[in-house]
């Protein structure tokens, strides 16, 4: 419950900063959205229409009694309710976060495994240059090279687009492979540590095989930080694919945010942020909720 409510408390915030530090922006978004061409008349009468001539505090107390109700006002730029806008984008954002999730938790475990089974091997090495060239090239990078070879190249998959299940793959690649190094070193170094532990030679000494010793005693003790760290990477992966949905014109929430921005759209804005940081409060709950799960004695220390 205190988590829940420190959770809450976070949310509060954030949505007041982002509400004043939109207000203080000089200029005003009806202007911006009607064009140079408007008249001052019009521009005044929209003001006063959407509320932007009321008091801030006034406009803040509007904004969250209408957002705790699920109501984040209504798009300047499209003329749609917030929330509709969300939820429809919302959607594509999820398969695309999963899908990378998916390709991450794989990838990078197996690469971890391989290369702490092989330590110091060519296996290993190649693994761990696969996961750094993960970390280290900028996702768009990854992404305008991907499309250029499996798609414009090869064309064994869509270059852009959600026409079938086929335009998620190289999208999921691109997002999830910077996830999938991490998990990748992760792994390696929390089995390495694993195996030198005494339990571990006992375990050898009582005459359990290889795999057994690997599978039944050192992959337990090293799933605790792996799967907070992946619960961690979803709801990021969730709230971060601004870059992915842009390259690859998916309809999500990052673009959504793009468009908001490019607009000046302000209620979409703070809808899609609002949105995004709930999604990375509940991924920290979730960590700790699995924490606790996987290593009883941390509820006695919560």
């Amino acid at each position: 419950m205190k988590r829940i409510l420190q959770a809450l408390l976070v949310l509060l915030l954030v949505s007041l900063m982002l509400f004043g530090l939109l207000r203080i922006v000089p200029g005003n978004p009806v202007a911006v959205l009607m064009g140079e061409h408007a008249n001052q008349a019009t521009i005044d009468r929209l003001t006063a229409e959407l509320g932007l001539d009321q008091p801030i505090h006034v406009q803040f107390f509007r904004y969250l009694s209408g957002a705790v109700r699920g109501d984040f006002g209504t798009s300047y730029s499209l003329g749609k309710p917030v929330s509709g806008l969300m939820g429809t984008a919302f959607v594509n954002t999820l398969l695309l976060s999963l899908a990378a999730a998916l390709f991450a938790w794989i990838t990078g475990g197996l690469c971890g495994l391989l290369a702490a089974i092989r330590k110091n091997s060519i296996p290993d090495r190649l693994f761990m240059g696969f996961s750094l060239l993960g970390i280290s090239m900028p996702v768009f990078m990854a992404a305008m090279i991907l499309q250029y070879v499996f798609a414009y190249w090869l064309h064994w998959v869509p270059i852009s687009g959600t026409a079938d299940w086929r335009s998620f793959i190289l999208p999921a690649v691109a997002l999830g492979w910077n996830s999938a190094g991490s998990i990748a070193r992760l792994v390696r170094s929390a089995l390495l540590d694993t195996l030198e532990e005494d339990y571990i030679d006992t375990a050898r000494a009582k005459g359990l095989g290889k795999s057994g010793v690997l599978f039944r005693h050192a992959l337990r003790n090293t799933m605790l930080p792996t799967v907070t760290m992946m619960a961690l990477q979803l709801s990021a992966l969730l709230s971060g694919a601004v870059i992915t949905e842009t390259v690859f014109s998916i309809n999500g929430i990052g673009r959504l945010a793009v468009q908001a921005i490019t607009a000046r759209d302000i209620p979409l804005l703070q809808g899609t942020v609002l949105f995004s940081t709930a999604i990375v409060i509940f991924g920290n709950l979730v960590a700790d909720f699995l924490y606790t799960v996987l290593d009883p004695r941390t509820r006695k220390e919560a």
